[in-house]
């Protein structure tokens, strides 16, 4: 179960089916998060795109907060089903767009086609430190941040991200956030 922690559902409890595998961010992390995105952004005209959405903890806290464009991607057919039918019942329908696929398959296949201002990433725990530098290259070599935007990806503290695009990561117990800028217009590879 995960609440959704501010905007028009404030307080919502969501509860996802008992057999599902899943690790949602935890309230702490999640209001800290947010109140260092809304700083920055107004989130009633940017574009998301979450990868390794999960039961989408991070898509609907961003839809609660007025994003009008929230692209979720998961592999597992139940998520992608829960989402679709939640986003439903919250009347979000219009605003998170699920795109079941491998995270990875799904970014080589729609490469150069849209920017978001945020690109959110919540990998499994499990998943090889070096996948982490492979999501970290489709994302930042392919356009999907804009040039004002942010590759924000949630991993365990112990794991270390080193990157050029690196500007920032914050530790909340065993969770981290690692912020990417955007890599500059002249480096950029096609």
């Amino acid at each position: 179960m995960f609440r959704i922690i501010s905007g028009r559902w404030k307080a919502k409890k969501i509860a996802a089916p008992k057999n599902f595998d899943v690790r949602p961010t935890t309230d702490f992390a999640k209001e800290a998060l947010f109140s260092i995105l809304e700083n920055k952004y107004d989130m009633q005209s940017i574009s998301v795109l979450d990868l390794f959405a999960g039961i989408a903890s991070i898509t609907f806290e961003f839809a609660s907060r007025g994003c009008q464009d929230v692209t979720s991607v998961e592999l597992n057919p139940k998520h992608t089903s829960f989402i679709n039918s939640t986003a439903s019942e919250l009347d979000m329908s219009k605003q998170i767009s699920v795109q079941r696929g491998d995270v990875f398959d799904w970014l080589k296949k729609f490469r150069n086609k849209k920017s978001y201002e945020i690109v959110f990433s919540d990998a499994p725990f499990e998943m090889e430190e070096k996948k982490y530098y492979e999501l970290l290259s489709l994302v930042l070599n392919n356009k999907y941040v804009k040039k004002n935007g942010v590759l924000i990806i949630e991993h365990q503290s112990r794991m270390k991200l080193e990157h050029p695009n690196l500007i920032d990561t914050r530790k909340y117990g065993n969770v981290s956030f690692s912020f990417f800028e955007a890599n500059k217009e002249d480096n950029q590879e096609i």
